[in-house]
């Protein structure tokens, strides 16, 4: 018993003074795990991957949209295409900076011509309306094709109903896509 009891204190002894010795060597020793500040610090650091960059997306559901932006801007440079198409919808809606329509077509074209079909429909949808960019019906519906052919239902039903927009818009942004002049 009295050995077991002296092994335990050695143990722990010995424990303590590794722990004390990581500390003292900068290390550290409870790191920050599955948190906000863990994603920005990793961000920080140039980190992106697929498990990062859709982080972003709880960071602008909970109103954080300066920290989505952050986040999601560096996705978008390392060409995770959801980030640049988030990215796009923060500027279009003016989330964390003000509302920019050149900006978020500029995120669609590059998340299109990556492949992204996402921001395929999303770039047909900005040529079809001229929003943030000069209007071309024709060069915005071939691209909402290739949305829909690569399984994009919204694309696909937006196609079916012979891409009239009001099947993709709701009621409530009607005043946004109505042209300026």
């Amino acid at each position: 018993m009295r050995l077991a009891i002296v092994t335990v204190s050695l143990l722990i002894f010995a424990s303590d003074a590794m722990s004390q010795t990581d500390a003292d060597a900068g290390g550290t020793l409870n790191p920050e795990e599955l948190t906000l500040n863990r994603v920005m610090k990793d961000v920080a650091e140039g980190h992106t991957g697929m498990t990062i960059c859709a982080t972003g997306y709880y960071i602008t559901k909970s109103g954080r949209h300066e920290m989505a932006r952050e986040l999601f801007e560096r996705c978008a440079a390392a060409g995770w295409t959801g980030a640049m198409t988030w990215m796009s919808q923060l500027d279009d809606n003016g989330l964390g900076s003000v509302e920019n329509p050149d900006a978020a077509a500029e995120w669609d074209r590059r998340a299109a011509e990556a492949g992204d079909p996402v921001g395929k429909l999303n770039y047909g949808l900005d040529l079809m309306r001229g929003r943030g960019v000069v209007e071309n019906r024709a060069l915005g519906r071939q691209l909402v094709d290739e949305a829909a052919e690569s399984g994009l239902p919204t694309a696909r039903r937006l196609k079916g109903a012979g891409y009239d927009l009001d099947v993709v818009t709701p009621d409530a942004d009607n005043w946004k896509y109505a042209p300026a002049f």
